[in-house]
């Protein structure tokens, strides 16, 4: 059910506050990966290929938490006035969020097939550079990106009264598991492939005479890759209530709320994502070090001039 007419609607009293909590915790998705983008930029310890790809997901999680901010200051306002409008940015919203969500989750398989690669196939030489990992991020974006067109032409994106957002409808549909399989089911599968393929490669070559810097080098690729895995491990957690919904409604209508309920959850998982991504980047880590350091001499030096 559509409409682009203003009119009044019941608000429940959880709604803002849901509303509040959601804008924090996208707030924070957008700072902080902006904050770890501008470390990579300065630190040239952090000019690697591998930090080429954490840094497009920093960015894609930047671009995707800006695209729910406007979202969900959209629908803050509409439930603190109490009226039912879809205004003219909805629909595209919807279009750019499921595209760059997508684009999001083939960061994460970037970065896994780069570090299965990198040691199970190290005469790869041509698929360790910048250039051709600069290739597929912009394959992946294009992709991601383009996947929405099939039922955002079709008109198949409509605005939800209750949810006071533009979405896909749940239903059993072909376009709703094209949706899924796209976003969730095709990176997450591959991300987990990859990882039970590499723990087989190790385990091999720890059975063969190999030396020990190499069987370290793969060790510690592998310990990145899981840290991936876990990263998607949070996305399948914290979307469990929208799969859930989706499962329900093959079967019969889901709950009245269900976009609010499902989409809080997806807004919490980018706070997580971002402590993630530092906990386990010992990199950013160094760079974060390194600039407290710097501040603290140069405060130390501000303070010595002044008492001399």
């Amino acid at each position: 059910m559509t409409t682009r007419n203003t009119s009044t609607i019941n608000i429940e009293l959880w709604f803002i506050p849901l509303d509040i909590i959601g804008l924090i915790c996208i707030t924070l998705a957008i700072i902080f990966p902006l904050i770890f983008l501008f470390m990579i930029i300065i630190d040239k310890t952090c000019h690697t290929v591998s930090m080429l790809l954490i840094a497009n997901s920093c960015l894609l999680e930047t671009i995707f938490a800006s695209i729910r901010n406007g979202a969900v200051v959209f629908v803050l306002q509409n439930d603190m006035k109490q009226i039912i409008y879809e205004d003219s940015l909805c629909i595209f919203r919807a279009y750019i969020a499921d595209g760059i969500c997508a684009t999001l989750n083939y960061s994460f398989l970037l970065q896994a097939l780069y570090r299965y690669v990198t040691v199970v196939y190290p005469q790869w030489l041509f698929y360790q550079t910048a250039t051709y990992q600069i290739i597929l991020i912009f394959i992946t974006w294009i992709i991601g990106l383009a996947y929405p067109l099939e039922f955002m032409l079709r008109n198949e994106i409509l605005y939800n009264i209750n949810n006071q957002i533009c979405q896909l409808p749940l239903g059993l549909s072909f376009s709703l598991i094209y949706m899924v399989l796209c976003i969730y089911v095709i990176p997450v599968l591959l991300v987990i492939l990859i990882y039970f393929k590499l723990v087989l490669y190790v385990k091999k070559m720890s059975k063969r005479v190999t030396l020990a810097n190499t069987l370290v080098r793969a060790q510690r690729e592998l310990k990145m890759v899981r840290r991936i895995l876990i990263l998607v491990i949070i996305l399948i957690a914290l979307g469990f209530p929208y799969t859930v919904f989706i499962i329900i409604s093959f079967f019969t209508t889901p709950e009245k709320y269900h976009f609010r309920i499902a989409l809080i959850f997806l807004d919490v998982s980018l706070v997580f994502i971002f402590v993630a991504l530092f906990q386990f980047n010992d990199s950013l880590k160094i760079a974060v070090i390194k600039i407290i350091k710097r501040r603290r001499r140069r405060r130390r030096k501000v303070l010595a001039a002044i008492i001399i």
